[in-house]
């Protein structure tokens, strides 16, 4: 269970639900409910198919080229931490990426809405937004082969799918919780969840060290 609380707050911290939120409403800015509710399921869509494919085919990837997995874990640990600095001291996930949209609208101004609702829900809510990098990574490390069996993984992948799921919900009420919590509100929840995910990164780190020259402490 306290393997099961402690992965789901990792997927959480990565996958940055509420984070998301006010990158959502700056797209769904002049769209209709329909349109809204169709960039939400794409997106989260999209997210999904991502984060799955790491998990089915992110180690055997990184197994073909004979990366050990103490250099996993140091590696992967350090891409969660730097990705955990970007959230904690960084302009904050929905600016960033607020930025990526409005450089995203003047390439595509010229395209038609429906274009534009696939586009978006791709870049930069699903990748970045949703599936980000340290997403990625966090999945891969958390469905090693190495260290858990099929159940253990099925557990995890279930977790990804729920917190998805949870995502799909939010951004459909994105519009009543930004009422409520505001951009600074997200933001200061996207920092708190940054200070979690370097604290479980350093630790991925120590242990990849640990195992690496085989130290009992």
């Amino acid at each position: 269970m306290h393997d099961l609380i402690q992965q789901f707050i990792i997927l959480w911290a990565v996958i940055d639900p509420i984070g998301t939120i006010p990158v959502f409403l700056a797209i769904a800015a002049g769209y209709t409910a329909i349109q809204q509710r169709k960039l939400a399921f794409y997106a989260v869509l999209t997210a999904t198919a991502v984060l799955l494919f790491f998990i089915l085919a992110g180690q055997l990837l990184l197994e073909s080229m004979n990366i050990a997995l103490p250099a996993f874990q140091i590696a992967g640990g350090i891409v969660l931490f730097l990705f955990a600095l970007t959230m904690i001291f960084g302009d904050g996930k929905p600016q960033e990426e607020k930025r990526l949209l409005e450089q995203q609208e003047k390439e595509i101004c010229d395209k038609t809405r429906r274009r534009q609702t696939i586009g978006h829900a791709v870049f930069p809510l699903a990748i970045p937004s949703i599936a980000s990098p340290g997403a990625m990574m966090a999945v891969v490390m958390l469905t090693d082969n190495h260290r858990f069996d099929i159940i253990q993984q099925s557990f995890t992948a279930g977790l990804m799918l729920l917190i998805l799921f949870i995502t799909f919900l939010l951004l459909l009420m994105a519009t009543f919780i930004y009422r409520i919590i505001g951009e600074a509100g997200a933001s200061v929840i996207s920092r708190v969840m940054g200070l979690i995910l370097a604290a479980v990164a350093t630790n991925s780190i120590l242990e990849g060290i640990k195992t690496y020259f085989a130290l009992s402490v």
